[in-house]
């Protein structure tokens, strides 16, 4: 079982805009069928952990449908409304403790920390995350969400390109 950072970030390295908008993500050209694209990869997944930022702008995107059938797990310390239908638990629990929750859940599949940076990077200070999957858009932002708020020591062990995007898939080096 593997835990994945996988997200699409800025040329300058962020995975949102300050407004904690995606809108620039989704102008961007992909083959969703093509190497390292969303589809395949979410199909490894058995459950999730996003940041209550991620969830909120999931549900205004998607009009307040859920579209994940895992279990997921968002970190918050408000008061968020769930969707009518999805397994979403809301915590604010140590990541270690989550994590251990949705590794029972997962199955045999792989975990999935949705983000955003900061939250990843709670669980790679926790040593619990193993690859970072990264999808560089041909733009860039100014400012926003940082990919990774913090140093983490990398391995490339994948890359490819999938129409506009560089893809790159890192092993966390854990010391």
């Amino acid at each position: 079982m593997t835990t994945h950072y996988y997200t699409a970030t800025s040329l300058d390295g962020f995975i949102a805009t300050s407004d904690h908008s995606l809108d620039w993500l989704l102008k961007q050209d992909i083959d969703m069928d093509g190497p390292m694209a969303y589809p395949g990869f979410v199909e490894s997944i058995g459950a999730l952990a996003m940041g209550s930022s991620t969830y909120e702008w999931v549900m205004r995107a998607e009009q307040g449908n859920w579209g994940y059938e895992q279990p997921t797990w968002v970190f918050t310390h408000r008061d968020l409304e769930p969707p009518v239908v999805g397994e979403v638990r809301f915590t604010q629990a140590d990541v270690r403790e989550v994590h251990a929750r949705m590794m029972e859940a997962a199955g045999s599949k792989d975990l999935w920390i949705v983000g955003g940076g900061d939250l990843a990077g709670q669980f790679a200070d926790a040593g619990l995350l193993d690859e970072v999957w990264l999808q560089y858009a041909p733009v860039t932002l100014g400012s926003g969400a940082p990919v990774l708020p913090r140093p983490l020591d990398l391995e490339l062990i994948e890359v490819a390109r999938n129409r506009a995007f560089l893809c790159g898939r890192y092993r966390v080096r854990k010391d």
